[in-house]
């Protein structure tokens, strides 16, 4: 072990499993064991079982796929308008000094508190829930975007101007493609946040959804269900993140390089 020294794939996967593996075991040893109280945590062989009768036979993936559209549904429409709004205030200092102070200040509020004012203007249907997930992702992505396109190397800009490159050239050939692969791990990494805010938004005035299902089992203490709907969103992030990493080193080879 030497510090920022890279590991192979095969270990990677092999570290990453025993951590897995290590942590059931302790959760298995403190549950089945006696010494915490199933009352308060489920152990691995319930949570199973009672998974597998969440997915058989109580719908829970109905519960599932709500919460994935919602998820899916509110970030696109969050990157969707902050991707162009995040260019412009990384290229011109202008619109950045315009709306950079209020952008800082709305990042920091939570979501989760828009949540009241959200139900009286548009209700407890899907419109309140997508509403959460934007307004949690976008001032994130807006931010983090500027930062990424007013980083772009000076060099690069002063040789396209030297080549006869126009304004808008720039943007196009420059700009955007030199900020791509970190606007990519931007997006990958809000997704991560969106997964946060559909839950919260689904604890209040919900009928379907993960979040769903985990307020009524806790009104049930039914700790097993809780503790499987958590392993699920967790799975289904974990798998959504491989999937952006993988697309990543696709579309961009190069900046790994």
């Amino acid at each position: 072990m030497k510090p920022l020294t890279p590991v192979s794939p095969s270990a990677k996967v092999w570290l990453g499993t025993s951590f897995f593996v290590l942590f059931v075991v302790v959760w298995a040893f403190a549950t089945l064991g006696g010494y915490v109280s199933k009352t308060f945590l489920a152990d691995p062989i319930t949570m199973v079982r009672s998974g597998y009768d969440l997915l058989v036979n109580q719908g829970f993936m109905k519960d599932i796929g709500m919460t994935v559209w919602r998820v899916v549904g509110g970030f696109l429409l969050a990157a969707v308008v902050a991707l162009p709004l995040g260019v412009a205030m990384g290229t011109y200092k202008n619109i950045e000094a315009f709306f950079e102070p209020f952008v800082s200040f709305a990042r920091y509020l939570p979501a989760s508190a828009f949540i009241p004012l959200l139900i009286l203007w548009v209700g407890i249907g899907e419109a309140q829930k997508l509403a959460v997930i934007f307004i949690g992702s976008f001032f994130q992505l807006v931010l983090m975007i500027a930062v990424t396109v007013g980083n772009t190397r000076r060099d690069l800009v002063e040789a396209a101007y030297t080549l006869g490159s126009s304004d808008s050239s720039l943007v196009r050939r420059v700009l955007i493609p030199g900020a791509a692969p970190q606007i990519a791990e931007t997006l990958r990494m809000v997704l991560g946040w969106a997964w946060t805010y559909v839950i919260v938004a689904e604890l209040i005035g919900s009928s379907s959804g993960i979040g769903h299902m985990i307020t009524d089992s806790q009104s049930l203490l039914a700790t097993d269900q809780i503790i499987f709907g958590i392993i699920v969103i967790g799975l289904i992030g974990l798998l959504s993140d491989f999937f952006f990493k993988w697309l990543n080193r696709r579309l961009f080879a190069w900046a790994a390089l």
